[in-house]
């Protein structure tokens, strides 16, 4: 669909994103301005988690709270967007931020000629599957999907394996996450090797969902324990494997063990970056559920933007966006992440590890992922 007839050039960033807890809105709005575009916000937050989004969906009598606190920001919304198009026209163009499957049909009302575009990163069916969901529930968040996809005129994703999923894939633009710059300064000094007798640092953040395996990360650590592997690994967030995977550390926690653990049940997202340049490995996802072998997790790339080696599976999306830059290990295999972990125990083999993710940090800056975001709208405003 071309855009409304009017001389603004302004792209409007439009929804109830948070771009604090889910940063994909802020690398895209930055990416786009790094290249000259003026884009105006029209945020509300609305101040729910995915996890909170997501199990509200699931959870039909929590929904008259999340109805209520949407229709609240959808109003001052409204109210956002008559006044800017009182001042400036007609938007070139609307970016609905991530979890913007309820706002891009307020956007389609509010903008009806004006050239769509949504940022799909999360398709809610397939999440909850993920997460343990089944039946009616997931069917109706699979038509939400739809219904999301259908009314937008462009559908960001972040990987091949994600476009193909959608009903229409002729829409779809693959827009690698990329990092904000926060991770960049907090990545400017390269991490120095593990000195001799020093252990490996390696740090896992996420919300303990299947698709990360961090059962997978536990195991592993277990078996440098039993090898004699030094390492010290921190492991940040909560959520549904969280007990397995302390149960399957424990082994690792005995006296005079080579490693240890230290859990941090949450990180605020300004002290993330920091906390990550602290250590040497940045671990990413390792399960070998098909969620897991569809997706590029938001770590990997936020651990090559903070300069830090990035281990993770090696699956096809992951290689095919940076695989000469990650150090790859098999999908659930704790005994190939053990094995690595101690390769990179060594000062050498590190220092090549941090060689290659380094020379990877350009590849996912916010002016570097954009790209494919920009060549979809300039062909969109030849066409008007």
């Amino acid at each position: 669909m071309p855009p409304a007839g009017g001389d603004a050039e302004v792209i409007v960033a439009f929804g109830t994103y948070d771009a604090a807890r889910h940063p994909r809105v802020a690398v895209l709005v930055a990416g786009l301005r790094a290249h000259g575009v003026e884009v105006q916000e029209l945020n509300r937050p609305l101040g729910f988690s995915t996890a909170a989004r997501v199990r509200m969906l699931q959870q039909p009598w929590r929904l008259p709270l999340l109805v209520a606190r949407l229709l609240g920001c959808w109003a001052l919304l409204a109210l956002d967007a008559v006044r800017l198009r009182r001042r400036a026209g007609a938007p070139r163009a609307v970016l609905v931020g991530y979890l913007g499957h309820f706002d891009v049909l307020l956007a389609r009302l509010l903008y009806p000629r004006t050239t769509l575009v949504l940022d799909h990163l999360l398709f809610a069916g397939d999440t909850a599957v993920d997460r343990g969901a089944s039946g009616v529930r997931v069917r109706l968040l699979r038509l939400l999907d739809r219904a999301a996809t259908g009314a937008a005129d462009v559908v960001l994703v972040d990987t091949d394996e994600h476009r193909a999923m959608l009903p229409d894939p002729v829409k779809g633009v693959v827009v690698r996450v990329g990092a904000t710059d926060d991770w960049f300064a907090a990545g400017a000094v390269p991490a120095a090797p593990p000195g001799p007798g020093e252990p490996l640092r390696a740090v896992f953040f996420g919300l303990f969902t299947p698709l990360q395996g961090a059962p997978v990360i536990a195991r592993a650590v277990a078996a440098a324990a039993a090898d004699g592997v030094p390492l010290e690994v921190t492991m940040v967030g909560t959520g549904q494997d969280l007990d397995a995977t302390r149960a399957a550390l424990a082994p690792a926690s005995t006296a005079g063990s080579s490693v240890a653990v230290r859990w941090r049940e949450w990180v605020a997202p300004d002290a993330l970056p920091a906390l990550v340049a602290a250590h040497h490995v940045c671990l990413g996802i390792f399960s070998a559920a098909p969620k897991g072998l569809r997706v590029v997790p938001n770590k990997v790339y936020q651990g090559l933007a903070a300069g830090r080696v990035v281990v993770t599976s090696d699956t096809e999306p992951q290689r095919r966006a940076l695989g000469e830059h990650l150090e790859l290990v098999p999908p659930a295999d704790p005994k190939a992440l053990a094995a690595r972990l101690a390769e990179l125990s060594d000062a050498a083999v590190y220092a090549a590890a941090l060689e290659r993710a380094r020379a990877g940090r350009d590849a996912v800056r916010p002016a570097a992922v954009v790209q494919p975001l920009l060549a979809v709208l300039d062909a969109a405003r030849r066409r008007a």
